[in-house]
């Protein structure tokens, strides 16, 4: 799970990034706390997609 202090380091490496550049430890802490961000994104966005219900579908003939 992504916590916020995770989210704030992401953004801060980022602009670091931006602004005076990134040490080669630097870049591999950036990589590993973006993709633990994907997992983490995936993750809740699949459970997310499988908890959709649909209540009222329409008919076939009324479908747009």
């Amino acid at each position: 799970m992504i916590t916020k202090e995770l989210i704030d380091e992401i953004n801060a490496l980022a602009r670091k990034q931006r602004s005076a550049g990134l040490t080669p430890e630097e870049k591999e802490r950036q990589t590993e706390l973006r993709q633990a961000y994907l997992v983490s994104f995936r993750e809740n966005m699949k459970s997310v997609l499988d908890n959709i219900e649909i209540v009222d579908e329409l008919p076939k003939n009324q479908q747009h």
